[in-house]
């Protein structure tokens, strides 16, 4: 699953790039801040493709890791299943519900419209809650030290850039982010008063 959806997300990328004739990988064109993120997701995702290739190519060399037995029987890999599934769902098709204002990284001068529909009215992040997802999920399904650790790489990754790319957003967008953030959470739930909470 994590082959998939790495597969898909830069196969999106590409066609979304293609159509909008604009720049979409943005971590080198915009803020430094965003060095550590970035190399944070590429960690994350490489070893979501690799860690589970290399335990199964030589799973008797990680048989003394202490997590491994902590989610026993068939309930976690199912719960893990269908939150690595659902997360790979979600993240794709916010993903491509983006259209021409997809970036990966962000930067002042490439700034995309607002997109609040869709799974951006319930969410303004929806790309990283199913991001979240599946690493949530591929922790519980195979529990290790080192899928912990890429989890945590993972999410310690969204938490960063969700901030960075905020900062960027309010100073390019002005007002019209201001209240789409008002009326979304930054993770998830639509409010229905104005709270003027990031």
């Amino acid at each position: 699953m994590a082959i998939a959806y790495v597969a898909g997300f830069l196969a999106l990328s590409s066609a979304l790039a293609r159509s909008s004739d604009q720049p979409v990988w943005l971590f080198d064109n915009g803020s430094p801040r965003q060095f550590v993120p970035a190399l944070l997701f590429r960690l994350s995702f490489a070893g979501a493709v690799l860690w589970p290739l290399g335990t199964t190519i030589f799973g008797s060399a990680f048989s003394a890791d202490p997590l491994s037995g902590l989610l026993g029987g068939n309930a976690p890999d199912v719960v893990g299943f269908v939150l690595v599934l659902a997360g790979v769902c979600l993240a794709l098709f916010a993903q491509g519900y983006m259209g021409a204002s997809w970036r990966i990284g962000t930067a002042e001068d490439h700034v995309g419209p607002i997109v609040d529909g869709g799974p951006f009215a319930i969410s303004r992040n929806p790309v990283f809650v199913g991001q979240a997802l599946l690493f949530g999920g591929l922790f519980i399904a195979k529990p290790s030290i080192v899928q912990a650790g890429l989890t945590a790489s993972a999410l310690y990754a969204i938490a960063l850039q969700v901030r960075i790319e905020e900062g960027v957003l309010l100073k390019a967008l002005g007002e019209p982010y201001r209240a789409y953030c008002a009326r979304v959470g930054r993770w998830i739930g639509y409010r229905s008063q104005q709270s003027g909470n990031m």
